[in-house]
């Protein structure tokens, strides 16, 4: 794999602005995309595309800079060829094969025939389309069209990849099989990649680190596991009993709350689970559970609306 240099980011801005006429699509972004999976993280109109077109060159920033590998895209065209590209939107063309679609987008990035055609074979087996590489596109699937253009985007071994929105249009097993796909492209080939979507579930369960965007700005950045990370909020689910819990709960000098179908009781010693246990045999409550909450990627949004 092709590796940027020590210490040097594959993908950073500062102060990265793009307006459309009077509309502010990105605003002062500052970002640091490192090895791994990052998840670009955000609602539908975010930002997240505008900021992978202004990464991939093909736009202007109104204001401060977009680099990769330390070089501005939109003015270096040789930085690009270490970047791979799988676009939101269907633009694959239905009269060729896959094959030969995935042996013309190599030899377009300098790959000799030979070389493209054996590319191309090797990246649609890894997509699971070995079989159907034959058939024209026009027959494909929705999930086999979006196997296609993450296999376009890998055929030339770029240094890191772009995914905008690989799983859009998918079942829920279609989804997980994709998600997966990106897991086993960056554990097997070394590939960095960078995962926009909207959808919490794939980020989470896919992303090393996370970039979350809202209204055109930042709101946060971090490793995944920051924000899903044990807490010290416990919860309590009983079958029955859970006034008479609550009210030994009080007793004990806990403070617990309902939440949906928990009892919910922030810690701030070891001693207080003892208070807990002691509870519950005195409410006699019969327990289900007794569990640290986790913290969610959707509790970002919701300090956000705060």
């Amino acid at each position: 794999m092709n590796e940027a240099a020590a210490g040097t980011p594959l993908i950073e801005s500062q102060g990265l602005t793009k307006h459309y006429g009077k509309t502010i699509a990105l605003h002062d972004v500052d970002m640091q995309v490192r090895d791994g999976i990052t998840g670009l993280l955000g609602p539908n109109g975010a930002g997240k595309s505008t900021a992978m077109k202004l990464f991939l060159g093909l736009l202007q920033p109104t204001a401060g800079a977009a680099t990769v590998m330390g070089e501005k895209p939109y003015e270096n065209v040789a930085v690009r060829m270490r970047l791979g590209y799988m676009p939101e939107h269907d633009c694959l063309p239905d009269f060729m094969t896959a094959s030969e679609f995935l042996s013309h987008m190599a030899q377009v990035s300098g790959i000799p025939a030979k070389h493209a055609r054996t590319r191309a074979a090797d990246m649609l087996r890894h997509v699971g389309l070995d079989e159907e590489r034959y058939r024209h596109i026009k027959e494909y699937s929705t999930g086999m069209k979006q196997r296609v253009k993450l296999a376009q985007a890998l055929v030339h071994d770029p240094v890191m990849v772009l995914l905008d929105e690989p799983t859009a249009g998918l079942d829920p097993g279609g989804r997980e099989e994709m998600l997966e796909l990106v897991r086993r492209t960056g554990r097997e080939f070394g590939i960095n990649i960078m995962l926009s979507s909207h959808l919490m579930g794939d980020v989470e369960s896919t992303c090393d680190r996370i970039i979350v965007i809202e209204g055109g700005a930042i709101i946060e950045q971090g490793d995944v596991s920051e924000f899903t990370q044990e807490t010290e909020t416990f919860l309590i689910d009983v079958d029955d009993r859970r006034e008479e819990l609550m009210t030994a709960l009080e007793l004990r000098g806990l403070k617990p709350k309902i939440s949906g179908a928990s009892v919910v009781v922030l810690l701030r010693s070891d001693d207080q689970l003892d208070a807990i246990r002691n509870a519950l045999v005195e409410a006699q409550a019969r327990l289900r559970r007794l569990a640290p909450s986790r913290g969610e990627l959707s509790d970002i949004f919701r300090r956000s609306a705060g």
